[in-house]
């Protein structure tokens, strides 16, 4: 189930696919079993999380 990249996609060339290699080459998130899906690594849920918490703090802010 798990492709193996040797090379990243253009972001120039296809925009999408680039930052579907990117994610999956930075082991944010892997596909799943179930088609259009992905589950979100370690990693990656730590990033969401910060992201998650600067935007709650921006919106309290105003």
């Amino acid at each position: 189930m798990a492709k193996e990249l040797k090379e990243l996609t253009s972001r120039s060339e296809d925009y999408s696919q680039w930052y579907l290699d990117l994610v999956i080459k930075a082991e944010l998130a892997e596909n799943s079993a179930v088609r259009g899906c992905m589950v979100i690594k370690p990693y990656g849920y730590a990033i969401w999380e910060k992201m998650q918490r600067q935007l709650d703090d921006m919106f309290k802010e105003t």
